[in-house]
């Protein structure tokens, strides 16, 4: 049977992707971004496009109202003065949506590390947000904590390109999961078409296997045609620099940094990998499918 499915944040590298399964198997789907240009394929294949930010409450009651299940999310804004309290105030936003409009199946992108609620960045913020949502009554909320986000490495190309370098803040030699979006948005819209959670859960999606940031560049580096390609970890205080000065607002930066710093206290590899966690997608094919042509472009 067909559902009604609502994705917020459409545009993004896994919401675009969940709309893409969804339609493909025919189900009815309300697509909701700020920007909507890039959404003019999916209003093609029969979706509808809604231009709404994620706290524009009538709005999201509105779709919310007429649907079975929606997939939400922590937006990022890099301008936010206050993180944490823009974090709060699109979850309480939210929250007052799915109550006014009585949808009782959630999927909400949460990330491996929101068991913590300090000390991980801007994960603290996605970590309150799944407690808060948890404590709606007769609706059904399932968390999916993604892994690191294999896409991230795109980010850094220019440095590759310019410095002959890969680099974050983030220790190099610190392994933790590292998954393909498009895992993360095949499992998210099973869960939305098939309803088939119930209460309060989480389903971690950890890609294949733990990696290094220093072993992905490595992959990287042999995709490329430079084998030696290093990976450096950028002293926190030039990065910094380097945020601010394209525009982001400092506690944003500050969210940033905390979350790659800490990455090797072991946070986000709390959650235990089984075969319901571990997905196919290997960061070899990653690079051949994804970050390549990414790279030649």
């Amino acid at each position: 049977m067909k559902k009604r499915i609502v994705i917020l944040g459409a545009t993004g590298t896994v919401g675009s992707k969940i709309a893409a399964i969804l339609l493909k198997e025919g189900h009815q789907v309300t697509l909701i971004a700020r920007h909507t240009e890039k959404l003019s394929t999916y209003r093609d294949q029969g979706a509808e496009v809604i231009s709404a930010d994620i706290t524009d409450i009538k709005a999201i009651t509105q779709a919310f109202s007429n649907s079975d299940s929606a997939f939400v999310l922590m937006p990022d804004n890099v301008k936010a003065e206050n993180t944490r309290d823009f974090q709060r105030d699109v979850t309480t936003k939210l929250i007052e949506a799915i109550e006014r409009s009585g949808i009782k199946y959630i999927v909400n992108m949460s990330s491996l590390g929101s068991h913590m609620h300090e000390g991980n960045g801007i994960m603290a913020g996605t970590g309150e947000q799944e407690v808060r949502l948890n404590q709606l009554e007769n609706v059904n909320v399932l968390h999916i904590r993604s892994a690191y986000f294999m896409e991230n490495f795109l980010r850094t190309i220019g440095l590759v390109k310019k410095m002959n370098i890969n680099g974050t803040v983030a220790d190099g030699d610190h392994a933790i999961p590292m998954v393909a979006t498009k895992d993360v948005a095949k499992i998210a819209a099973r869960h939305l078409a098939a309803l088939d959670f119930t209460g309060k859960s989480v389903h971690a999606v950890m890609g294949p296997r733990n990696y290094t940031y220093r072993e992905f560049t490595h992959i990287i580096g042999q995709a490329i045609g430079q084998p030696e390609l290093p990976y450096v970890q950028v002293p926190v205080a030039q990065m910094k620099q380097t945020f601010l000065g394209n525009g982001f607002s400092a506690d944003s930066v500050d969210n940033l940094l905390e979350m790659g710093t800490a990455i090797k206290t072991g946070f986000m590899n709390y959650q235990e990998r089984d075969e319901r966690s571990t997905s196919p997608t290997t960061a070899e094919e990653f690079v051949n499918e994804v970050y390549l042509p990414a790279y030649r472009n």
